[in-house]
């Protein structure tokens, strides 16, 4: 069988048309993944936080595999401060680019108990300022953990499916996150990537689209001109 080839056609429709195609196109992911919500494991933002800047170039069911030990060992920002820096490499290096990872982890903590108490801030212009943290990260942590929708999570599923549902043209994660603000409802910001994040993982696969099984199909562009070459 031979490889999916996927072209975008002309999806002619007004902004307005776009936002309401945006709004069934939540309804029906929302039927489809009812229990959307980050696949990294945690119980406190100070994990959650961690795991996030484990999971840049990594897979979520890699950090999982990490975080349970670093967890148990490193249960606040002062352990995460106070850690030996090779110690540290060795017990995240399968998650990738660890030595950067961890001098990553330990500003952030030394910068928690510096100007924060140890505790995770909850703002994006107190997080953004964290080593190793950026906009998608803090994203990550005040969607999922302190219930916050300031932005929407822009990864490579997001990435992927806003461009096949014709929801942006752009590359950039900050210039897709700009547009999917624009369309997606304040309220379903955290939700959204979620669910593009869960479907781009069960249905809209980057090389092998499932797209005959897919619940948006019909809200999709590129959808019918899928085929088989």
């Amino acid at each position: 069988m031979g490889r999916r080839a996927l072209k975008v056609r002309s999806w002619r429709e007004t902004a307005a048309q776009r936002q309401a195609r945006v709004k069934k196109i939540i309804a029906r992911l929302e039927r489809a993944y009812p229990d959307a919500t980050t696949a990294l494991a945690h119980t406190t933002a100070l994990e959650l936080l961690v795991a996030t800047i484990l999971s840049a170039q990594s897979t979520d069911v890699r950090v999982n595999m990490v975080t349970p030990s670093l967890f148990a060992k490193y249960r606040q920002a002062s352990d995460y401060a106070a850690a030996d820096p090779a110690v540290l490499e060795q017990e995240i290096h399968s998650t990738g680019f660890f030595r950067n990872k961890t001098k990553s982890l330990i500003g952030m903590a030394q910068a928690l108990l510096e100007r924060h108490g140890g505790n995770v801030p909850d703002t994006l212009e107190e997080l953004v300022l964290l080593p190793g943290v950026g906009r998608k990260t803090a994203n990550v942590v005040l969607g999922s953990w302190f219930k916050k929708n300031v932005g929407v999570v822009v990864d490579t599923h997001v990435t992927r499916l806003s461009r096949r549902l014709g929801l942006t043209k752009q590359e950039t994660p900050e210039k897709i996150e700009q547009d999917l603000m624009k369309l997606v409802p304040n309220d379903r910001w955290t939700d959204f990537s979620h669910f593009l994040i869960l479907h781009g993982r069960a249905i809209c696969d980057a090389q092998r689209p499932k797209c005959e099984g897919c619940a948006i199909n019909e809200l999709c562009p590129s959808a019918s001109t899928s085929r088989q070459s």
